[in-house]
């Protein structure tokens, strides 16, 4: 039977598409990474983005948990009804084309899911929402972008509170009614997909948190950046946590499942 505390889940890590000194590469953030391994105690595989050709029920065969990564890039807009504008790109379709269905199966198969930034966007596509452009320009919002450094610290520094919904998975996670978050993106939800809960928001409406309505497994997404504080802000770690407990759990569940056969 499987130990949950000596357990260390497999993690699929999703990937950006760069093509840089002659070649393609499938890359993500370090920060990503680490933060699997140290916040959520598991191992992080990254995930090359190659659509259809992927066999995505096999590599959910083989994971205990996904992390769909924050990215520079953006959601192509014509996978949620917008028009291309050049202010919303960088795109990166292969992405797209890998993350979208793996967020539907990973749901679908109880995988649990964390969703960050750009993943939280794609989450809320993949299940029928859409995405606000240039949210700064708004009437009533704020600047969400990171401020202008090349210093990694400050523009990932935690600069402003969102508000946790009460009675929600977060409220019970995080133990807390307010929390500080950092911020770096120029999108977010728009038209929140028929399936999510908002779980937290930030003072001018911005979604920053949600969960999968009756999903079979953990499945959440938030706006911030909790990879990079994770072994130094408390609701940063917490959430990690979760994921990793949610990931041992299913694990252990179906060593039982499998023993009583």
């Amino acid at each position: 039977m499987t130990d949950p505390k000596s357990f260390s889940p497999l993690v699929a890590v999703t990937a950006d598409v760069r093509d840089a000194d002659g070649y393609r590469w499938h890359a993500a953030s370090e920060t990503y990474v680490k933060a699997v391994l140290t916040g959520a105690g598991g191992i992080p595989v990254i995930v090359p983005s190659l659509g259809d050709a992927l066999d995505i029920e096999a590599l959910l065969a083989r994971v205990d948990g996904v992390l769909v990564t924050g990215s520079r890039s953006n959601v192509h807009p014509a996978l949620y009804g917008a028009a291309v504008d050049a202010r919303t790109e960088p795109y990166d379709p292969a992405r797209d084309s890998t993350t979208l269905p793996l967020i539907r199966a990973a749901i679908r198969n109880g995988v649990p899911l964390l969703a960050i930034c750009r993943g939280q966007q794609e989450l809320n596509v993949a299940l029928g929402g859409t995405l606000a452009s240039e949210i700064q320009d708004l009437p009533g919002r704020d600047d969400h972008r990171s401020p202008a450094s090349e210093i990694q610290e400050e523009r990932f520094a935690i600069r402003h509170p969102v508000e946790i919904v009460p009675g929600g998975c977060f409220a019970r996670i995080l133990d807390r009614d307010t929390i500080a978050v950092n911020s770096l993106h120029r999108q977010a939800i728009g038209q929140l997909a028929e399936g999510l809960d908002i779980e937290a928001v930030a003072a001018d409406g911005t979604i920053e948190a949600v969960s999968v309505r009756d999903a079979p497994g953990f499945a959440v997404g938030v706006q911030w950046h909790p990879e990079y504080w994770v072994t130094t802000d408390a609701p940063s770690a917490r959430l990690f946590r979760a994921f990793g407990e949610a990931m041992r759990a299913r694990a252990a569940a179906q060593t039982q499942r499998v023993a009583a056969e």
